[in-house]
């Protein structure tokens, strides 16, 4: 089951797994459209492809709640 990370690594925007608009690859590695687009939807992580992640509503989003650990480390890491 996907973690359904909140924010964006790249940038900080918050991702809710309720709305679309959130890019993954296949390690999970989380971003926003914006992002995604100006790194040409590939994960500069694992160079792996960027694509539309689902969303979790209703019933289900309750019973597996998004994660909430927050990725985005600002300019912590360069």
């Amino acid at each position: 089951m996907l973690e359904m990370r909140p924010d964006c690594e790249r940038c900080g925007a918050d991702l809710p797994a309720d709305a679309p608009g959130a890019f993954v690859c296949s390690l999970e590695c989380t971003f926003c459209a914006e992002c995604a687009d100006a790194l040409d939807e590939r994960c500069p992580n694992c160079g792996g492809e960027l694509m539309d992640r689902p969303t979790r509503t209703g019933r289900v989003l309750k019973a597996h709640p998004a994660g909430t650990e927050r990725r985005f480390r600002g300019n912590a890491e360069g």
